[in-house]
């Protein structure tokens, strides 16, 4: 009998690609702390008077929930919290980039910034090379566990 024959290799779970090791610790870590900063800016800029800008801090508020739905996909793992991370990477990217963008054409439209404005300028633009840096993490973890 050989090793493919017997049931008990045959039916062996493949190891699963654990999301937040290696590199993959790094975005946590990175995510981990935009989480942190994106909702204590938000609770402290919505205390100190939310009608001055609601839709700065609103934006900051959706960026602080995105984040920390990540942070938490990364630390669960598995191919659904991969695939949810990856879209959500998607929609961050596209969050950012939109508001990016309008904040430089509109600039009155934010009379304080979000975490994204200027494409993240005031955070170093990590806020923009942030998902992109997940998305190519969570697509390798995908060729890597497959």
């Amino acid at each position: 009998m050989s090793d493919t024959d017997r049931p008990e290799v045959a039916e062996a779970p493949k190891p699963s690609f654990e999301l937040g090791t290696g590199p993959g610790r790094v975005l946590v870590w990175f995510y981990g702390v935009f989480t942190v900063a994106a909702a204590s800016r938000t609770i402290v800029e919505m205390v100190r008077g939310f009608d001055r800008a609601p839709l700065a801090y609103t934006l900051s508020a959706v960026a602080a929930l995105v984040y920390g739905f990540i942070t938490y996909s990364l630390v669960r793992g598995g191919e659904k919290a991969r695939r949810a991370a990856l879209a959500c990477c998607a929609a961050e990217l596209i969050g950012v980039l939109v508001v990016g963008a309008w904040t430089l054409a509109e600039p009155a439209a934010f009379p304080d910034s979000t975490v994204w404005s200027d494409f993240g300028m005031g955070y170093l633009f990590i806020p923009v090379i942030l998902p992109v840096t997940g998305m190519i993490w969570l697509r390798r973890a995908r060729t890597v566990a497959a």
